[in-house]
C-alpha cells in the first residue's frame, strides 16, 4: 500500500484517539498532547526533552594537547570513526522529516521532531570537537574522509540507499524497512563508533571527547527506543504486513549491517587499539545485533554470541562513572534522565 504524506491541516481528520493509527490513520494533525493514545510516546518526548545539554560547556583543552601525544593509529581511528558519526549525524537530522511526514500520531511525530533536533545538537557537537581538538587541516581532512576512503564513501552510500528507497517509494512495506534500517544505525553504528571513544577512555585518554560521546549515546537510548516503539506498533495495527518474506529481509538487513560494520571497524582500527581486537570488535558488534533483534521479538543471528564481549563499555558509558571538570559544572543539571531505562517506556 503507497502511503500519503499528512497534510498540515486535515479539517476532516479525527480526533477520536481511539481510531487514531500510527500509519494509515485520518488525522487532524494537530498536537493535543491531552489527547493522546500512544501513551509511551509522550512519556518519551518529556524524557527527551529533559536531556537537554550543551556541547560547548564540556571543556576539551586537554584534548587538544593529547591528540597530538596519540599513536599514529589512534589519530587514524579518531579521524576516521568521527568523520562516519558525523555521516551518521547528517542523514539522521535529514531523513527523520521524511519519516514523520507519514506518521499519523501527532505524539509520535513530536518524539521525531525532538529526535531530529538531537541530531543536530551531535553535529554541533562534532563541529565542536574538530574546532577545539585538532587544526584546520585536519579538520577539512576529516570532513573530506569519504572523498578520499573509498571504504567510507562505500558505507555512507549504503546507508543512504536503504533511505532513498523509501523516499522514492513510500510504501507501508518500505516505511517498515526505513524503520529497521534507523533502528540498525542506532542501535548498531553508533554503538560500534562510540566503543572506540570509551576505548581511550579507558586509558584515561580524550577524556573531554569522551564526555561528549557520552551523553550522544544517552540521546541515541532514546532513538532506539523510539524506533523500537514505532516497529512494534506498525507490526500490531498492520500484521498483515508482517510476512515471512519481509521478515527475512528484515533479517538480511540486519545480517549485511553487521558484515559492513565489522569490516569498517576492523579497518579503521587496524589491530592496533588497545582493548579492540579483530575478534572482540566482531563478537560485540554481533552481540549488539542480537540484542536488538531479541528487542523486536525477533530470532537472533548470532547464538554463538551469548555474554558481552566488552562490558567494560557499558560500565564506562554509565554517565557518572568519570570524573571530569565537566561533572563539577552546572550542565551536570542536565544529567537527570541519565537513569531513565528506556526498554521500559
Amino acid at each position: 500500500m503507497q502511503l500519503q504524506r499528512t497534510k498540515l491541516f486535515n479539517e476532516a481528520g479525527d480526533r477520536d484517539w481511539g481510531l487514531r493509527r500510527i500509519i494509515g490513520g485520518n488525522t487532524t494533525n494537530l498536537i493535543e498532547l491531552n489527547n493522546v493514545k500512544y501513551d509511551w510516546a509522550y512519556r518519551m518526548y518529556r524524557g527527551m526533552m529533559s536531556n537537554f545539554w550543551i556541547p560547548e560547556e564540556i571543556p576539551l583543552g586537554d584534548d587538544a594537547r593529547q591528540y597530538a601525544m596519540l599513536t599514529a593509529h589512534e589519530q587514524r581511528s579518531f579521524n576516521k570513526i568521527l568523520s562516519f558519526l558525523i555521516f551518521l549525524d547528517s542523514i539522521q537530522t535529514h531523513n527523520l522529516p521524511n519519516i514523520n511526514e507519514y506518521i499519523t500520531a501527532p505524539e509520535v511525530n513530536l518524539c521525531l521532531t525532538v529526535h531530529a533536533f538531537q541530531e543536530a545538537v551531535h553535529s554541533q557537537s562534532y563541529g565542536y570537537i574538530l574546532d577545539s581538538v585538532v587544526s584546520a587541516e585536519i579538520r577539512e581532512q576529516i570532513y573530506n574522509e569519504w572523498r578520499n576512503d573509498e571504504h567510507l564513501r562505500r558505507r555512507n552510500q549504503f546507508i543512504t540507499d536503504r533511505y532513498e528507497e523509501f523516499i522514492h517509494d513510500p510504501s507501508d512495506k518500505n516505511l517498515v524497512k526505513t524503520v529497521m534500517a534507523n533502528y540498525i544505525l542506532e542501535g548498531v553504528y553508533f554503538y560500534s563508533g562510540f566503543s572506540f571513544f570509551f576505548a581511550l577512555g579507558r586509558q584515561g585518554k580524550m577524556l573531554g571527547t569522551v564526555s561528549e560521546i557520552k551523553y550522544i549515546q544517552r540521546d541515541e537510548l532514546t532513538h532506539l527506543a523510539l524506533f523500537r516503539h514505532i516497529f512494534e506498533e506498525i507490526a500490531k495495527e498492520n500484521p498483515h504486513l508482517m510476512t515471512p518474506q519481509l521478515m527475512d529481509e528484515l533479517l538480511d538487513m540486519m545480517r549485511q549491517a553487521v558484515a559492513h560494520e565489522i569490516a569498517w571497524g576492523q579497518y579503521v582500527t587496524n589491530g592496533q587499539i588497545p582493548g579492540l581486537t579483530d575478534e572482540l570488535i566482531e563478537s560485540y558488534i554481533q552481540y549488539l545485533a542480537n540484542l536488538r533483534l531479541k528487542s523486536l521479538q525477533m530470532p537472533i543471528l548470532y547464538p554463538n554470541v551469548t555474554a558481552h564481549p566488552m562490558p567494560w563499555v557499558e560500565q564506562f558509558a554509565a554517565m557518572n562513572s568519570m570524573k571530569t571538570d565537566f561533572f563539577e559544572q552546572k550542565v551536570t543539571n542536565y544529567t537527570k534522565s541519565a537513569n531513565l531505562k528506556w526498554d521500559e517506556l
